[in-house]
């Protein structure tokens, strides 16, 4: 940081910096990663070349360089800049670097971390700073930010998408990490395939990498191979957020390859959700959902064998009642596909709001008193069990609601029984005399 520079989190004595700190680049020729924005005729590099800053919201997950493109924007603008998180600091430390701000006349940076975690109110008490330039705001989030800000803040901000280093990346920053340990300690050094296993295992995220690098020179300063790397790393989990973006995404991922027909993507899908924690009822009552929106009645075996999962699940638990759910999404996957349910459920409430004060008609109104019979009700009704075939000619629409076609069948699986069900049903009426049948 330059000397006009100032933050609100306190450095540690250099021999306590964390070694992810210590090589966070100050050029953006040094950048690892994130070529989009980095790169020779990106926008972010373009202006951080001619020295000028805006307010951005970094949205992208851990480890992919968002501080460091904060705090490498704010030293080329020559700003002052403040560190917060959203997690600790609230209303009072905003007016506090507000404060400081004015009292300088100067425009600060202001870099707020999990900014997702702001409440409404909190992101608002930001809007007139950041109109008034006193601010310019640079948010980190690993959440959607447009789940999680409001469209008054998410306008005055740019969106700036971060995505996880490739492996390569990682690998890059793992030997500049190997080469600043080794400088303390020269007989530290990781093989070409120790530091590509540690790069696959970070996900993409470049300070657990680090971190676990400097956990390994503390533990022997000596050479590592990747068969000790292996045997030192402690598994870690998938990167998985029950509730978070990478949750929607793979639950999309695993209802897009069962509506596409696909069975092993379909597997692969459930499998990493189930591996990255999920809760194997979320996913059974998930399938449910997909047997009635895709599979509907061209299959109507679909959703017995979504609810026969659901009760496995209950009866065994986890991991033996698991099965059922890839015996399911596998079934869901390869049987005949129809929305024709979905799609007469959404026309049908559709013309259900628009039509909500039209009336039963008379003939379909129950009569249990005399009175109501005497007022009609129930007169001239036709007891379908009473008619030939059980088929009867009379309206079901109330008097001012156009008779309409709202579930219209598929020709594949047993739908195209249910057409020629249809079309035989309005062959009869249409004999019986009815000429809107």
């Amino acid at each position: 940081m330059t000397g006009k520079q100032a933050s609100l989190i306190e450095e540690s004595p250099v021999t306590r910096v964390p070694l992810a700190h210590r090589l966070r680049p100050e050029r953006l020729e040094d950048f690892v990663g994130q070529q989009n924005l980095t790169g020779k005729d990106a926008w972010l590099a373009a202006m951080l070349r001619e020295g000028r800053a805006t307010s951005c919201i970094f949205w992208g997950p851990p480890g992919v360089g968002k501080t460091t493109l904060a705090l490498m924007m704010a030293r080329r603008a020559g700003l002052p800049v403040a560190q917060l998180s959203a997690v600790s600091a609230g209303k009072a430390e905003i007016r506090e670097v507000v404060q400081r701000a004015r009292q300088r006349n100067e425009t600060w940076l202001l870099f707020l971390d999990e900014i997702h975690r702001f409440n409404k109110a909190q992101q608002d008490v930001l809007l007139p700073y950041i109109e008034d330039g006193t601010l310019i705001l640079v948010g980190a989030t690993t959440e959607n930010p447009s789940f999680s800000l409001n469209d008054a803040l998410l306008s005055r901000c740019r969106l700036v998408v971060l995505k996880p280093l490739s492996s390569e990346d990682i690998e890059r920053i793992v030997q500049r990490g190997c080469a600043e340990l080794a400088r303390r300690s020269p007989a530290f050094a990781l093989t070409g395939d120790a530091r590509r296993m540690l790069a696959k295992h970070s996900h993409g995220d470049a300070r657990y990498a680090l971190n676990q690098l400097e956990a390994l020179h503390e533990t022997r300063a000596g050479r590592w191979n990747a068969e000790q790397v292996a045997r030192y790393l402690a598994t870690r989990a998938a990167r998985y957020d029950r509730a978070g973006d990478a949750h929607y995404d793979l639950i999309s991922a695993l209802h897009k390859s069962v509506r596409d027909s696909d069975p092993d993507a379909a597997c692969y899908w459930l499998a990493r959700m189930l591996e990255g924690g999920e809760e194997p009822l979320y996913l059974a009552r998930r399938l449910i959902r997909m047997a009635s929106e895709d599979v509907g009645l061209a299959d109507p075996r679909a959703l017995t064998v979504a609810l026969d999962a659901l009760r496995m699940y209950e009866v065994l638990g986890s991991p033996e009642g698991e099965q059922g759910l890839f015996e399911a999404a596998v079934y869901l996957a390869l049987a005949p596909k129809s929305n024709a349910l979905y799609m007469a459920e959404k026309a049908a409430r559709k013309l259900a709001r628009e039509t909500s004060e039209a009336e039963v008609p008379m003939h379909l109104r129950n009569a249990p008193t005399r009175v109501m019979r005497e007022l009609g009700y129930g007169r001239g009704y036709q007891y379908a069990h009473d008619a030939p075939d059980a088929v009867v000619s009379q309206r079901h629409f109330p008097d001012q609601v156009p008779e309409r076609t709202l579930y219209s069948p598929v020709d594949r699986g047993f739908e195209r029984t249910l057409g020629e069900r249809l079309r035989w049903l309005k062959a009869r009426r249409r004999a019986q005399g009815r000429d809107d049948a």
